[in-house]
């Protein structure tokens, strides 16, 4: 019998739209280039008013406030000082990633949700005391990986949910870019005592996600990986951008690779790049005991993808490929990420994307870093929460 393509379509029609009687009270807590796409996507909704804005840098907040035409709204240096003083519902942390953890932790103790930016934390130590503090809070914080609000995306996962490819024993994803450590409009994505992470933490998470969250988010248990940074050290890898300088600013990762195994004997084989001779570092393969699935590759998973998945299987013994049509690309990622979170408020329920499934992500993250230290292979433990 041929596969039902019927089973793997979508209208993409959305739900209605749960708004406030009141005004959330909003603030952003770094305003650098991410901000952007929050405080657009927050001035999209009705029941939103931004309150509030901070960056370490005297007058970037209200900078970037004047570039959306927001007024009334109060800036400050220190995101505690604004925590402290203005009346908020949540709070957007966009930013550096060491950062991420302390400003989460803060806005949470001070009865605030927080929908924070990708990746979760730099560490995984790090994330489970933002779980910690989740917990004892009451409050939410939602992690930024918009990507799994778009059509195609959700398509794997419900590829995957179908039981089509029977058995999943072994996942292999990752991408990068050929020539494109990413320092045009910051420098600060490279410099280690604010990013923490560089490729693996950039675009290497969001791989990452696409997979996990499409398999359930199976616990991982053990990684051996290795992140270098060959190119980020040489100037010849900013020609593009004249910025031969920032070789002596690199100080994270542009490339990392990893074998991680998984609850129920999945492996997950992965690799990134911010830089490298190559076009593509593969494209995403899930395999199953009944089938297969081909995903082709991007540069980034940070949004859809432009040609449509291959289903491998059989059909009475003989091999067949089955092409899954491609879906619109979802354009509003960025309105249904906040609209989630701000829906998730109002009723109390569950994270749209949840501190409690990114752990696993953040815990391969800390995995490829442990193990490039070590030198082998390392085991993963998550203590319960």
């Amino acid at each position: 019998m041929a596969i039902d393509m019927n089973d793997f379509s979508t209208n993409q029609v959305e739900g209605a739209k749960i708004v406030s009687d009141k005004k959330f009270r909003i603030g952003i807590i770094g305003t650098g280039g991410i901000s952007g796409a929050h405080i657009r996507a927050y001035l999209e909704q009705p029941d939103v008013e931004i309150v509030a804005g901070c960056d370490l840098i005297p007058g970037k907040a209200e900078e970037k406030f004047a570039e959306f035409e927001i007024e009334g709204a109060k800036y400050f240096t220190d995101y505690k000082e604004m925590i402290d003083t203005v009346e908020m519902d949540a709070v957007s942390v966009c930013t550096y990633n060491c950062t991420h953890a302390e400003c989460t932790i803060y806005a949470l103790e001070h009865g605030m949700n927080v929908l924070l930016e990708k990746p979760f934390t730099v560490t995984l130590d790090e994330a489970i005391e933002v779980m910690k503090a989740e917990k004892k809070s009451g409050k939410i914080v939602s992690v930024g990986f918009q990507p799994r609000f778009d059509a195609n995306m959700q398509m794997i996962k419900k590829i995957v949910e179908s039981g089509e490819l029977g058995r999943i024993y072994y996942v292999q994803t990752g991408g990068g870019r050929r020539h494109g450590i990413p320092v045009s409009w910051s420098e600060t994505f490279i410099e280690g005592d604010k990013a923490g992470l560089g490729a693996l933490g950039d675009i290497g998470c969001y791989s990452i996600d696409l997979v996990m969250n499409a398999l359930g988010n199976p616990k991982p248990l053990t990684v051996t990986g290795m992140a270098t940074d060959y190119f980020g050290k040489t100037p010849e890898a900013y020609a593009k951008v004249g910025k031969p300088e920032c070789a002596e600013k690199f100080s994270v990762d542009d490339f990392a690779s990893a074998y991680i195994r998984l609850e129920g004997d999945i492996i997950l084989d992965f690799r990134i790049a911010w830089y490298m001779h190559l076009d593509t570092s593969g494209d995403t393969i899930i395999m199953g005991t009944k089938g297969s699935l081909r995903v082709p590759s991007t540069e980034c998973w940070n949004g859809s993808f432009d040609k449509p998945m291959t289903i491998y299987h059989d059909v009475a013994g003989t091999p067949v490929e089955t092409v899954v049509p491609l879906l619109p690309e979802t354009k509003d990622l960025w309105n249904r990420k906040i609209r989630s979170f701000l829906d998730a408020i109002i009723t109390g329920s569950q994270a749209p994307v949840p501190t409690k499934e990114i752990i696993y992500n953040q815990a391969i993250l800390d995995g490829i870093s442990r193990s490039t230290k070590a030198r082998r292979e390392v085991e993963i433990e998550i203590p319960e929460i």
